[in-house]
């Protein structure tokens, strides 16, 4: 039994249904899980500006912590590896970050940034999840527009907040904290095309079969390599 708990924060236009195939590998483990809820995938689009950035979102990471006894393991995948850079400094439960095809920040960048895409005059304002030029969301699951599940998925996703696409990290909490990245065989996303640049930050790194969302599409393989980082010697920084 794990003496550790993985707070499993999803990225962009996704909720915390993401991680239930992952979390029932999980159990069968022994491993304790958490997940939360990003305000920036705005499920309530008539809501309203402001609409939640990533300073947002790294709050809810960090309040989410301070609930947790005992050592956490953060797993954060795409978008949420910007508000979990943001979230973990100087966190003392967090023993080491898994970055799952996510963007692993330096402070003073953002995920759109990250692209060359220049900040826009105004943070207002959201973004479907179905965007030719920078989401094709196939690319998030398995690429089987055939496949019920890939398309109930598809159903699910919600639109994203500009504002947390371009605000940009203040910590680099990976700086302080043992961490690994984690490289789909076959992401098609737009992460893809910069993962293996930002896998040079972290102490390891580990290829896993799957798409955008490997944990989505092979859990049972992905529990495993959890449960192989839960049992590394997690020194501190």
């Amino acid at each position: 039994m794990s003496n550790s708990t993985f707070l499993l924060v999803h990225g962009g236009h996704h909720g915390e249904w993401v991680w239930e195939p992952l979390r029932a590998e999980l159990g069968k483990r022994g491993i304790l899980s958490r997940t939360v809820t990003l305000p920036s995938a705005v499920t309530d689009p008539d809501g309203g500006e402001p609409y939640p950035g990533m300073y947002d979102d790294a709050r809810v990471v960090r309040e989410a912590l301070a609930t947790i006894d005992g050592p956490v393991i953060v797993v954060a995948h795409s978008y949420a590896g910007v508000p979990v850079t943001e979230a973990v400094a100087g966190d003392s439960n967090v023993v080491h970050v898994v970055f799952v095809a996510a963007y692993m920040l330096e402070v003073g960048e953002s995920m759109f940034g990250t692209h060359g895409v220049p900040r826009p005059e105004s943070l207002e304002g959201l973004r479907p999840a179905a965007n030719p030029d920078l989401n094709l969301p196939l690319a998030f699951y398995d690429g089987d527009p055939g496949n019920p599940a890939t398309a109930a998925a598809i159903a699910r996703l919600v639109p994203q907040s500009v504002r947390g696409d371009f605000e940009t990290v203040t910590r680099a909490g990976w700086r302080e904290v043992p961490n690994s990245y984690v490289i789909p065989d076959d992401d098609i996303s737009l992460t893809g095309t910069v993962a293996e640049r930002l896998a040079k930050r972290a102490d390891r790194t580990y290829r896993v079969p799957g798409n955008h969302a490997p944990f989505w599409s092979h859990p049972a393989e992905f529990a495993d390599l959890l449960a192989e980082i839960d049992g590394l010697d997690h020194a501190p920084r």
